[in-house]
């Protein structure tokens, strides 16, 4: 049978949604994939305990509990990005711990040590956050509280429902929604012409995890979220671009602040810019949870 021309784009343009159907649910598995990481002990130079917390995910998350001498002094929950552990965070629980404030870190479900069969970009993980928080009510019930949420952390900390009960949240190069996310990663690697693929990975949600893309908009979250809000994002940041954090920022409710990180992509912004972002952000917690004091 002859084929017309008709036909053989026709065909063409079957195949290369068929080869992208199966290549896109093969990157869905591996991004939806628990990332297992085991921690080593304790730096010597930090004084703490492990604690094993049990969430809303189903999960019991393992992290360390970093006490300072002064009992009722403010206590900073630090909450690592995707695929990364409660070890990423060490950085910022030093500088902290070293200006008096308590720090909790922990490694979110489907993550670390902790137990989990799915990430979910921040579902599951507010659940986490939650406990986080609650631990922290528990034991500390007297004590103001702050957070520091990188990238699904920090998404994970704006999708809590109700919000969360801190006094202080720093949210770090957070995506505004999980649609925006992908079609920016994708584009990254295939060009803007990969943008078609895009719902091939955001349907996938619904398929493996029972969770539909308007129950991951950190954007809305962050205009329900009364707590003073510090959100920083590098200027070259192509995972969560720079017009989308204002987009985010722009949602969010007061208080709120901004800070752009020049230069700096989709990165550990503590680390690449220390001296000010340590200034910056214990600015920000002194004047939130210590009233300047």
């Amino acid at each position: 049978m002859k084929l017309t021309r008709r036909k053989v784009v026709v065909l063409a343009l079957v195949a290369v949604f068929l080869v992208g159907l199966v290549v896109t649910w093969g990157v869905g598995g591996f991004l939806t994939a628990p990332s297992r990481r085991r921690s080593g002990p304790l730096p010597a130079d930090l004084k703490g305990e492990i604690v094993k917390i049990r969430s809303g995910s189903g999960s019991e998350l393992v992290g360390w509990f970093l006490p300072v001498s002064d009992s009722n002094a403010p206590t900073i929950i630090l909450m690592h990005g995707v695929r990364g552990c409660r070890e990423d965070m060490l950085g910022r629980a030093r500088f902290l711990q070293d200006k008096g404030y308590a720090t909790l870190l922990f490694d979110f479900q489907a993550h670390g040590e902790s137990a989990g069969e799915h990430i979910t970009f921040g579902y599951l993980e507010s659940k986490d956050a939650q406990a986080a928080v609650d631990f922290i009510r528990r034991n500390k019930p007297e004590t103001k509280i702050g957070l520091i949420g990188v990238s699904m952390g920090g998404a994970a900390a704006l999708l809590a429902d109700p919000p969360l009960n801190v006094d202080a949240m720093v949210l770090e190069s957070v995506y505004p929604s999980i649609v925006q996310a992908t079609e920016d990663r994708i584009v990254m690697r295939l060009g803007s012409v990969g943008k078609i693929f895009t719902p091939l990975l955001t349907t996938q949600l619904k398929l493996r995890l029972g969770i539909s893309v308007d129950q991951l908009r950190p954007i809305d979250g962050a205009a329900r979220v009364r707590a003073p809000k510090f959100f920083i994002a590098g200027t070259a940041d192509h995972q969560t671009t720079l017009a989308e954090a204002k987009a985010l920022f722009a949602a969010a409710a007061e208080p709120k602040q901004f800070w752009a990180v020049e230069g700096a992509g989709h990165v550990n912004l503590h680390a690449y810019a220390k001296g000010e972002y340590e200034r910056r952000v214990l600015e920000f917690f002194a004047q939130t949870l210590r009233n300047n004091q």
